[in-house]
């Protein structure tokens, strides 16, 4: 598909791509609410399936680890067939699994559910990003993607507010209930509106199942290691590191060998493509804390009701969702460069707001600062993610948005994993008990100690990779 296929010559986007467009958003939004609306009722869940926080943890990564272990193979997939109809089968799979986790009726069929609903959201994810790649001309690219972080933004936001109300209203099950009629009309919306061509330069698809077998050994291992059960490392976590070192180490082998690798490692021969994906490893790391960590700091600590903790928690995501077309358009405005760079600052301003102080973090303070680590996320990611696809060409786009979602996965499973175990650790919540006020303040602090160093890293990792490149400022510079 060509720019002059999809794009008018005013301003604006043509009138027959703005549906599309409109459609790829929603998808979004979709992908965004599954991931976040458990959050809020992970203490619900947590005595409904009597099981510990450790083990609650699980119910938001088998969600992200399929994600990351499919959404590779979505983008090699998305380079070779027909896009529209890869996404309906996508939205397809999403909804039956949402109604699976919605009859749960034991905590391993939910695992089993929210795995399947992790696949259908990789392949969701991978098809807005290079379908709206496809439509929209590099000139306005990061206006566009603005639109899919806005959308991003609200379904993250309505995640913990929505899910809060339904568990009041109707019980956890329709926490993953409710994405089925969104999935039905996104579809219909799909189905009508998203050209159904496939790329002229589509090459056969031939499955890496070698690959793929290794990097879930490997990513599935690494969770289990940063998921200490009683709130310390013991023998089965360093097991569990060392077979995901090991994991690591093999697949890098297998893809070298491979005729037709899940990953061409070729591609991260160009240091400023890994300094761009490191960075949105440890962004997404840093905003996982303020989802997992979020909801059991209010609920336990400040003894809120999940539903006064899911409005509490959506007010960040709001902001990055009312943010992300301007924020987009500033991108293509001021460039990349500039606009990273304050995203990481506003992250570690927010982070460092959560981690100073004596005694409890009010729920103001709470806000306020969820406010700014939200708000600076929105910016980085908006401005990472045009860099990264800026480095795509029209045959690989797909490729490009699976490498750019990988990365932000791993972060996010980062995050609901270690960060996770940072808070529970140092607030002492052990196996089956919850921590007081001061505790689980302490823990709260401490976790966002570590965010605010982190965001550090990120530029850190930017500047000396080239990502960031501070004296090539007009070569970034879009439009």
């Amino acid at each position: 598909m060509s720019d002059d296929d999809c794009i008018g010559a005013g301003n604006g986007l043509a009138k027959s791509s703005r549906g599309t467009v409109a459609s790829l958003a929603a998808t979004i939004f979709l992908s965004s609410l599954g991931g976040s609306v458990s959050n809020v009722g992970l203490p619900t869940l947590s005595s409904a399936f009597r099981i510990s926080f450790p083990q609650a943890q699980w119910i938001v990564l088998a969600y992200f680890l399929a994600v990351i272990s499919l959404i590779v193979n979505a983008g090699r997939l998305a380079d070779s067939v027909s896009r529209q109809r890869l996404l309906l089968a996508g939205l397809l799979l999403f909804g039956l699994a949402s109604i699976g986790a919605g009859a749960a009726s034991s905590f391993w069929f939910l695992i089993a559910a929210r795995t399947l609903q992790g696949m259908g959201g990789a392949i969701m994810l991978v098809l807005a990003i290079a379908l709206v790649c496809d439509t929209v001309s590099p000139a306005r690219l990061g206006g566009a993607l603005g639109l899919l972080g806005a959308m991003s933004g609200l379904g993250t936001a309505a995640g913990p507010s929505l899910g809060g109300l339904l568990i009041a209203g109707f019980g956890w099950r329709a926490l993953f209930l409710v994405n089925v009629p969104i999935c039905i009309a996104i579809a219909w919306m799909v189905h009508r509106t998203v050209p159904r061509r496939r790329h002229a330069t589509a090459a056969p698809w031939r499955p890496d199942w070698v690959g793929t077998v290794m990097l879930i050994v490997a990513l599935c291992a690494y969770c289990y290691a940063a998921t200490p059960e009683s709130g310390r490392f013991a023998a089965g976590n360093l097991v569990a590191l060392a077979l995901a070192m090991a994991g690591a180490a093999g697949f890098v082998l297998v893809e070298r060998r491979a005729a037709d690798p899940l990953l061409r490692l070729e591609m991260l021969r160009d240091p400023s493509l890994c300094g761009n994906l490191g960075m949105s490893v440890i962004g997404s790391t840093v905003i996982m804390a303020t989802l997992v960590v979020g909801p059991f700091y209010l609920v336990d600590g400040l003894k809120m009701t999940p539903a006064q903790a899911g409005l509490a928690l959506s007010v960040g995501p709001v902001t990055s969702a009312v943010g992300g077309v301007p924020i987009g358009r500033l991108v293509d405005r001021l460039g990349i460069v500039p606009m990273s760079i304050a995203g990481l600052a506003i992250m570690a301003a927010g982070a460092a707001g959560l981690a100073v102080g004596e005694g409890i973090v009010g729920l103001p303070r709470f806000i306020g600062s969820l406010i700014v680590v939200m708000g600076g996320y929105g910016v980085f990611q908006i401005a990472n993610n045009a860099a990264v696809m800026a480095k795509s060409s029209p045959a690989t786009r797909g490729t490009f948005a699976g490498l750019m979602n990988l990365s932000r996965n791993i972060g996010l499973v980062t995050g609901a994993s270690v960060m996770a175990s940072i808070f529970s650790a140092t607030a002492h919540t052990m196996a089956g008990q919850f921590p007081d006020a001061l505790a689980a303040a302490h823990g709260l602090k401490t976790t966002f100690a570590v965010a605010a160093g982190l965001a550090a890293l990120a530029a850190a990792v930017g500047l000396s990779s080239g990502a960031i490149p501070l004296f090539r400022r007009r070569e970034n510079r879009r439009g």
